[in-house]
């Protein structure tokens, strides 16, 4: 007897995933690995952090949060943004979520109908297009270039056919690491208020710049959702944690979702997190070895032959044009990961359209693997 299975599960993998999986397939054969696939902070999350979960398992009896999250957590966000940007935010329009992954369920379900128009950059993070996917909302893939610097801007969505209910930006973006500036924000902002837009604004790699810092669309577009991540600048992947800031018209739908879905991010968690704030001398120190990283990168690549790259003003990626190397990302990054031991991720985990003659690279680990990965592909290239 067959049974049913939902269509809405077959969408495209996470790629990126499927290439660690690989990784670590090979290091558990014996072959030695340099991560530069998943954009992942290596090390532990701060010490202040760690402090404090300990001490929580000690004293707490890690139930459940209401559905939001704790108040000092949610009050503590609400002063990074009054410290951060200068802009006062109500803790009561916080959620903390499980992770920005479910930040973008709990928006996407809430702000968008099946059938609903929902523009996407191309490249961008995949995870999107995936959600959206599933759950019925048409993703309308825009391609993003040199000219727009890889982001959706004004004149760019001015020129996409059909209506749209929604728009996803992501400034620093991933794969590009590319930003929007102050004007740029407040612009897009103001075009998507003007026409009934919902934006998303994807905020998870604030923190992590190399120039100019981010600009926030918070207090910029009132129907706005604001996705950040402890993640990332936090570096607290696996911890599993991150918050919404939500336009009045969302809160309850998003809290009964949240009830529904998640209960409440994990509590431990949550605890832990409250501690992060105080920890920016730190966390700074680590964004300064991202930006010695990016370095490297940018000063070796192009002799192994990658010469174009996107313009890197955030995040910790970099990402290739390799339309000389290859029109088959994906099986030139297989071949990269056999013959070298550099993990690294095909564009076409970020871009169905041009992803073919793309790659990324992360350099969130140490300066130690990212001499060794140079060293190895100027051996390969050769």
């Amino acid at each position: 007897m067959a049974f049913k299975v939902a269509a809405r599960g077959a969408i495209s993998p996470f790629i990126v995933m499927d290439v660690m999986r690989a990784a670590n397939e090979r290091a558990a054969q014996g072959g030695d690995v340099v991560h530069l696939e998943v954009g992942q902070p290596s090390g532990q999350a701060p010490s202040r952090v760690l402090a404090a979960a300990r001490a929580a398992l000690d004293c707490d009896p890690i139930g459940y949060t209401e559905a939001f999250g704790l108040p000092i957590l949610r009050e503590k966000i609400a002063g990074h943004y009054r410290h951060a940007y200068g802009v006062s935010v109500d803790p009561a329009r916080i959620a903390v979520t499980t992770g920005s992954s479910a930040g973008f369920l709990l928006a996407f379900v809430a702000a968008f109908e099946p059938g609903d128009r929902v523009a996407v950059a191309a490249p961008g993070y995949p995870a999107y297009r995936n959600i959206l996917t599933a759950l019925g909302v048409e993703c309308v893939l825009v391609p993003v270039g040199p000219q727009s610097r890889y982001q959706l801007t004004v004149e760019v969505l001015q020129k996409v056919e059909g209506r749209l209910d929604g728009v996803v930006v992501a400034s620093p973006s991933n794969p590009t690491g590319s930003m929007l500036n102050q004007v740029e924000v407040a612009a897009l902002s103001a075009w998507c208020e003007t026409n009934g837009v919902r934006l998303i604004s994807d905020e998870i790699y604030h923190g992590i710049t190399y120039g100019a810092p981010a600009a926030t669309a918070l207090g910029q577009a009132d129907h706005g959702v604001i996705v950040n991540s402890f993640s990332k600048y936090y570096a607290m992947t696996g911890w599993r944690l991150g918050w919404l800031v939500l336009p009045d018209d969302l809160l309850r739908s998003v809290e009964c979702l949240q009830q529904n879905l998640f209960i409440s991010a994990p509590t431990l968690s949550q605890l832990a997190a409250a501690a992060v704030f105080d920890s920016y001398e730190e966390l700074d120190a680590r964004v300064a070895g991202y930006a010695r990283n990016r370095d490297i990168l940018l000063n070796e690549l192009p002799k192994a032959g990658f010469r174009k790259l996107a313009p890197s003003d955030g995040a910790f990626y970099l990402y290739a044009d390799i339309a000389e190397l290859t029109n088959d990302s994906a099986d030139f990054c297989r071949r990269m990961l056999a013959e070298t031991g550099v993990a690294t991720t095909p564009g076409v985990d970020f871009d169905p359209l041009a992803g073919a003659h793309t790659m990324r690279f992360s350099f969130a680990g140490s300066a130690e693997d990212m001499v060794k990965a140079a060293d190895r592909l100027r051996g390969w290239r050769k």
